[in-house]
């Protein structure tokens, strides 16, 4: 396969994104209706409301700040305006994003209240709006774009072909010399012994086993009884996933066949060590690990689904496909990619790749994916524990 171009937005940083937005970014959920108020009066900015930034500590409160600063840095984004109750946590937010290049400024609501704070961040959210209206798409390579993969609602269909499409595309991606990226850690239950083979070295497979058991004994020490309707969902055992070992047998064929992961991420890191295909330790919940995997940087995702999920992103576009010819019946507002001809025998996997990897080339050029569209934004941070 020989790399394809793309219009994309090339960003202070060197980084390459496809959408273009300029982010209303609250430090805390107290600050969620200043921003909300500040998206209303500038037309072409976008809220992020969340429920969490206040008395968090410790590993949770990092994980915090990681989602949001990468939130911000993220090359999808232009431009942030950052409101916050007090000006120090607030400051930390910008001085992240600021790294990257791109325009950031922060308010503090303390001292100003929210009438003259939502004042001064429209009239600079109408700053940013202007600046950023008039970036304008450059030639770029396929191989610049940083894809995400999660799977949702999965079923027997998932696995046996909408999987598989999605990782014939990752190993497609990365041959190109992409960096690309998977998660789950729960739902690779099961088949984690195998996942550990798919490391570049024993040692990076010893990262991954590590990070895999210290999720599964949080779990152990947690569950009341078991994870049914849990792990698997409901949806999922509808669709004839009985146990988590089907399902993570499914859900690793988005990994493709030739792909090794070079390195295990915490959640909504950064990959630091250049092309290829990354682990990140992430909830199987569909719209936070989504979530987790844009604050990290990725621009474009792919979401397989059997029974049908309606995920989307504020800042990085939802691929969804299916192999479920129902689900294309009743859901088909939600589909970008119909792969369902794969077991009806009108195409192979290969060719469903291609036509999944001509929809990637097609939303970094501009098509709204279905979620977008539709106005799906979940936005869901990850919490550790219990706030003080």
């Amino acid at each position: 396969m020989t790399d394809k171009t793309i219009w994309g937005y090339k960003r202070e940083n060197g980084r390459v994104g496809i959408r273009n937005h300029v982010v209303i970014l609250p430090l805390d959920d107290l600050s969620n209706a200043a921003c909300e108020a500040v998206a209303n009066n500038i037309k072409g900015t976008l809220a992020l409301p969340h429920a969490y930034g206040r008395l968090q500590f410790g590993a949770d409160l990092e994980l915090f700040f990681r989602t949001l600063i990468g939130t911000g840095k993220n090359p999808n984004v232009a431009a942030v305006v950052v409101i916050g109750i007090e000006p120090g946590w607030t400051n930390r937010i910008v001085e992240g994003i600021k790294e990257t290049g791109k325009p950031v400024t922060g308010f503090s609501i303390e001292q100003h209240g929210d009438i003259d704070t939502i004042a001064r961040a429209s009239r600079k959210a109408k700053e940013y709006v202007h600046w950023a209206s008039e970036l304008r798409r450059e030639e770029c390579s396929l191989s610049d774009i940083w894809v995400s993969v999660k799977c949702g609602e999965s079923d027997t269909t998932s696995g046996l072909a909408s999987n598989p499409t999605v990782g014939n595309v990752i190993d497609k991606m990365n041959a190109l010399g992409a960096i690309t990226c998977f998660g789950e850690t729960s739902e690779i239950t099961g088949a984690e012994e195998v996942v550990i083979t798919r490391a570049v070295s024993q040692e990076i497979g010893k990262k991954f086993n590590k990070t895999w058991n210290a999720y599964n004994d949080f779990i152990l020490d947690c569950k009341t009884d078991d994870l049914s309707e849990s792990q698997p969902t409901k949806g999922n055992i509808e669709g004839g996933l009985t146990t988590i070992e089907e399902k993570a047998f499914g859900n690793i064929q988005k990994i493709g066949k030739e792909s090794k992961y070079i390195d295990v991420l915490e959640p909504a890191e950064e990959p630091k060590k250049g092309p290829g295909l990354y682990f990140m330790d992430t909830s199987s919940a569909a719209a936070e690990c989504v979530t987790l995997q844009a604050a990290a940087g990725y621009v474009v995702h792919l979401f397989p689904t059997g029974q049908g999920n309606i995920i989307g992103n504020p800042i990085e576009p939802v691929i969804k496909l299916t192999a479920n010819p129902r689900t294309v019946r009743t859901m088909g507002e939600h589909v970008d990619v119909d792969v369902s001809g794969i077991l009806q025998r009108q195409m192979n996997i290969d060719q469903a790749g291609d036509a999944l990897l001509d929809m990637v080339v097609r939303t970094c050029n501009g098509r709204h994916t279905a979620a977008e569209v539709l106005g799906h934004r979940e936005f869901v941070l990850t919490k550790l524990y219990r706030s003080a």
